[in-house]
Protein backbone atom coordinates (compact mmCIF):
# COMPACT_ATOMS: atom_id res chain seq x y z
CA UNK A 1 0.00 0.00 0.00
CA UNK A 2 1.00 3.51 -0.66
CA UNK A 3 2.04 5.62 2.80
CA UNK A 4 0.10 6.49 5.30
CA UNK A 5 0.75 10.19 4.26
CA UNK A 6 -0.45 9.84 0.46
CA UNK A 7 -3.68 8.23 1.68
CA UNK A 8 -4.20 11.53 3.20
CA UNK A 9 -3.57 13.39 0.69
CA UNK A 10 -5.25 11.79 -2.05
CA UNK A 11 -8.66 11.78 -0.21
CA UNK A 12 -11.43 14.31 -1.81
CA UNK A 13 -11.22 17.00 0.84
CA UNK A 14 -13.27 19.51 -0.90
CA UNK A 15 -16.26 17.15 -0.48
CA UNK A 16 -15.46 15.89 3.03
CA UNK A 17 -15.09 19.31 4.42
CA UNK A 18 -18.95 20.31 2.50
CA UNK A 19 -20.31 17.51 4.01
CA UNK A 20 -18.79 18.46 7.87
CA UNK A 21 -19.97 21.81 6.92
CA UNK A 22 -23.60 20.40 6.06
CA UNK A 23 -24.02 17.69 8.87
CA UNK A 24 -21.47 18.24 11.10
CA UNK A 25 -19.49 14.75 10.03
CA UNK A 26 -18.12 12.89 7.34
CA UNK A 27 -16.73 9.40 6.97
CA UNK A 28 -13.50 8.85 5.18
CA UNK A 29 -13.45 5.67 3.67
CA UNK A 30 -10.36 3.21 4.73
CA UNK A 31 -7.38 4.74 5.57
CA UNK A 32 -5.41 2.20 7.50
CA UNK A 33 -5.17 -1.44 6.26
CA UNK A 34 -6.05 -5.16 8.59
CA UNK A 35 -2.64 -5.19 9.31
CA UNK A 36 -1.98 -1.65 10.25
CA UNK A 37 -5.43 -1.48 12.29
CA UNK A 38 -3.79 -4.86 14.16
CA UNK A 39 -0.58 -3.54 14.91
CA UNK A 40 -2.23 -0.34 16.87
CA UNK A 41 -5.00 -2.83 18.55
CA UNK A 42 -1.75 -5.45 20.02
CA UNK A 43 -0.54 -1.75 21.23
CA UNK A 44 -2.94 -2.06 24.38
CA UNK A 45 -1.73 -4.76 26.55
CA UNK A 46 1.69 -3.05 26.58
CA UNK A 47 1.64 -0.19 28.98
CA UNK A 48 5.02 1.58 27.29
CA UNK A 49 3.21 3.61 24.75
CA UNK A 50 0.69 4.69 27.24
CA UNK A 51 0.26 7.58 29.84
CA UNK A 52 -2.36 6.55 31.85
CA UNK A 53 -5.88 3.79 31.32
CA UNK A 54 -9.03 4.95 31.98
CA UNK A 55 -11.89 1.98 33.62
CA UNK A 56 -15.39 4.01 32.24
CA UNK A 57 -17.57 2.65 34.90
CA UNK A 58 -15.58 4.20 37.65
CA UNK A 59 -16.19 7.62 36.42
CA UNK A 60 -19.78 6.94 35.18
CA UNK A 61 -18.71 7.41 32.09
CA UNK A 62 -19.97 3.96 30.38
CA UNK A 63 -18.88 0.65 30.88
CA UNK A 64 -15.15 -0.59 29.00
CA UNK A 65 -11.99 1.32 29.35
CA UNK A 66 -9.37 3.28 26.99
CA UNK A 67 -5.56 4.18 27.10
CA UNK A 68 -4.12 7.71 26.41
CA UNK A 69 -0.83 7.39 24.69
CA UNK A 70 2.29 9.25 25.42
CA UNK A 71 4.76 11.23 23.78
CA UNK A 72 6.28 10.42 21.21
CA UNK A 73 2.70 8.89 19.72
CA UNK A 74 2.99 6.07 17.23
CA UNK A 75 3.91 7.42 13.80
CA UNK A 76 0.51 6.28 12.87
CA UNK A 77 -1.13 8.56 14.85
CA UNK A 78 0.99 11.42 14.54
CA UNK A 79 1.20 11.20 10.63
CA UNK A 80 -3.09 11.12 10.98
CA UNK A 81 -2.41 14.30 13.44
CA UNK A 82 -0.11 16.20 11.31
CA UNK A 83 -1.50 15.59 7.96
CA UNK A 84 -5.69 16.02 8.68
CA UNK A 85 -4.81 18.90 10.84
CA UNK A 86 -4.42 21.52 8.39
CA UNK A 87 -7.10 20.10 6.21
CA UNK A 88 -9.50 20.58 8.71
CA UNK A 89 -8.06 23.83 10.36
CA UNK A 90 -9.99 25.59 7.09
CA UNK A 91 -13.37 24.72 7.76
CA UNK A 92 -12.45 25.69 12.33
CA UNK A 93 -11.25 29.15 11.49
CA UNK A 94 -14.06 29.18 9.22
CA UNK A 95 -16.47 27.82 12.15
CA UNK A 96 -15.04 30.37 14.14
CA UNK A 97 -14.79 33.58 11.81
CA UNK A 98 -11.59 34.30 12.36
CA UNK A 99 -7.96 33.17 12.11
CA UNK A 100 -7.81 31.42 15.29
CA UNK A 101 -5.84 28.13 14.74
CA UNK A 102 -2.79 28.50 12.90
CA UNK A 103 -1.59 26.12 9.42
CA UNK A 104 0.63 23.39 11.32
CA UNK A 105 -0.78 21.24 13.68
CA UNK A 106 2.97 21.74 15.37
CA UNK A 107 2.03 25.40 16.20
CA UNK A 108 -1.31 24.49 17.12
CA UNK A 109 0.21 22.18 19.97
CA UNK A 110 2.72 25.19 21.10
CA UNK A 111 -0.29 27.51 21.82
CA UNK A 112 -1.81 24.02 23.21
CA UNK A 113 1.26 23.54 25.60
CA UNK A 114 1.82 27.10 26.09
CA UNK A 115 -1.21 27.46 27.57
CA UNK A 116 -1.01 24.80 30.58
CA UNK A 117 -2.62 21.89 28.03
CA UNK A 118 0.32 19.72 27.37
CA UNK A 119 -0.95 16.07 27.63
CA UNK A 120 -1.36 14.30 24.80
CA UNK A 121 -4.79 12.93 23.79
CA UNK A 122 -5.15 10.43 20.86
CA UNK A 123 -6.20 7.39 22.73
CA UNK A 124 -6.87 3.40 21.87
CA UNK A 125 -10.42 2.08 23.41
CA UNK A 126 -11.44 -1.51 24.37
CA UNK A 127 -15.37 -2.82 24.35
CA UNK A 128 -16.10 -6.16 25.52
CA UNK A 129 -19.70 -7.66 26.05
CA UNK A 130 -21.94 -4.79 27.65
CA UNK A 131 -19.80 -2.05 27.08
CA UNK A 132 -20.78 1.14 26.33
CA UNK A 133 -19.65 5.17 25.97
CA UNK A 134 -22.19 7.69 27.85
CA UNK A 135 -22.56 10.81 25.17
CA UNK A 136 -19.75 12.92 25.85
CA UNK A 137 -17.53 15.65 24.40
CA UNK A 138 -13.32 15.41 24.47
CA UNK A 139 -12.67 19.55 25.32
CA UNK A 140 -9.98 19.16 28.17
CA UNK A 141 -8.96 22.43 28.55
CA UNK A 142 -9.90 26.34 27.12
CA UNK A 143 -7.77 25.25 23.84
CA UNK A 144 -10.75 23.06 22.22
CA UNK A 145 -10.07 21.96 18.60
CA UNK A 146 -13.41 22.38 16.98
CA UNK A 147 -13.19 18.70 15.03
CA UNK A 148 -11.77 15.34 15.88
CA UNK A 149 -11.89 12.23 14.10
CA UNK A 150 -12.52 8.35 15.75
CA UNK A 151 -11.04 5.41 13.59
CA UNK A 152 -12.25 1.60 13.78
CA UNK A 153 -9.78 -0.93 13.86
CA UNK A 154 -11.92 -3.72 14.65
CA UNK A 155 -13.42 -6.12 11.96
CA UNK A 156 -17.33 -4.86 11.76
CA UNK A 157 -17.76 -9.04 11.70
CA UNK A 158 -16.22 -9.17 14.73
CA UNK A 159 -18.72 -7.92 16.59
CA UNK A 160 -22.47 -6.71 17.09
CA UNK A 161 -23.82 -3.84 18.22
CA UNK A 162 -21.29 -0.99 19.18
CA UNK A 163 -22.49 1.39 16.74
CA UNK A 164 -21.08 5.11 17.20
CA UNK A 165 -23.44 7.20 17.74
CA UNK A 166 -23.77 11.74 17.12
CA UNK A 167 -25.95 13.30 18.66
CA UNK A 168 -27.07 16.90 17.20
CA UNK A 169 -28.90 19.38 20.08
CA UNK A 170 -30.71 22.59 18.13
CA UNK A 171 -31.88 25.68 20.30
CA UNK A 172 -35.82 25.02 21.10
CA UNK A 173 -35.82 21.54 19.27
CA UNK A 174 -36.00 18.01 20.02
CA UNK A 175 -32.05 16.43 19.54
CA UNK A 176 -31.08 14.31 16.57
CA UNK A 177 -29.59 11.00 16.64
CA UNK A 178 -27.60 9.62 13.82
CA UNK A 179 -25.51 5.79 13.66
CA UNK A 180 -22.42 6.38 11.86
CA UNK A 181 -21.73 2.36 10.80
CA UNK A 182 -17.85 2.34 9.77
CA UNK A 183 -15.37 -0.43 7.75
CA UNK A 184 -12.41 -1.40 9.20
CA UNK A 185 -9.54 1.23 8.97
CA UNK A 186 -12.27 4.11 8.12
CA UNK A 187 -12.45 6.78 10.18
CA UNK A 188 -15.73 9.59 10.77
CA UNK A 189 -14.32 13.07 11.61
CA UNK A 190 -17.28 15.26 13.60
CA UNK A 191 -17.82 18.41 15.38
CA UNK A 192 -16.21 17.76 19.02
CA UNK A 193 -18.56 20.74 20.74
CA UNK A 194 -20.62 22.99 18.48
CA UNK A 195 -21.18 23.99 14.94
CA UNK A 196 -22.77 26.79 13.48
CA UNK A 197 -25.70 26.14 11.40
CA UNK A 198 -27.50 28.84 8.45
CA UNK A 199 -31.05 29.21 9.15
CA UNK A 200 -34.08 31.35 8.40
CA UNK A 201 -32.89 33.86 10.78
CA UNK A 202 -29.49 33.84 10.33
CA UNK A 203 -26.64 31.41 11.67
CA UNK A 204 -27.11 29.68 14.69
CA UNK A 205 -24.70 27.36 17.01
CA UNK A 206 -25.95 23.25 17.59
CA UNK A 207 -24.02 21.31 20.15
CA UNK A 208 -22.60 18.12 19.16
CA UNK A 209 -22.01 15.48 21.46
CA UNK A 210 -20.89 11.30 20.83
CA UNK A 211 -21.00 7.60 22.30
CA UNK A 212 -21.21 4.12 21.44
CA UNK A 213 -24.35 1.89 22.03
CA UNK A 214 -23.64 -1.42 23.91
CA UNK A 215 -21.61 -4.14 22.70
CA UNK A 216 -23.61 -7.33 22.26
CA UNK A 217 -20.70 -9.82 21.35
CA UNK A 218 -17.60 -9.58 20.29
CA UNK A 219 -14.69 -6.95 20.97
CA UNK A 220 -14.03 -3.74 19.28
CA UNK A 221 -11.17 -1.43 19.65
CA UNK A 222 -11.34 2.17 18.09
CA UNK A 223 -8.69 4.75 17.98
CA UNK A 224 -9.54 8.48 18.96
CA UNK A 225 -7.31 11.66 17.48
CA UNK A 226 -7.78 14.94 19.10
CA UNK A 227 -6.09 17.68 18.16
CA UNK A 228 -5.42 20.16 21.12
CA UNK A 229 -3.74 18.50 24.81
CA UNK A 230 -5.14 18.34 27.46
CA UNK A 231 -4.50 20.56 30.75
Amino acid sequence: MTSLASRLDALDWSALLQRLDQQGFATTGPLLSADECSALVALYDDPAPFRNRVVMARHGFGQGEYRYFKYPLPDAIQTLRERIYPRLAVLANRWQQAEKFPAAHQDYIAQCHAAGQSRPTPLLLRYGPGDYNRLHQDLYGEMVFPLQLTLLLSDPSDFSGGEFVLVENKPRSQSRAEVVRLQQGEAVIFAVNQRPVQGTRGSYRVAMRHGVSTLHSGSRHTLGVIFHDAG
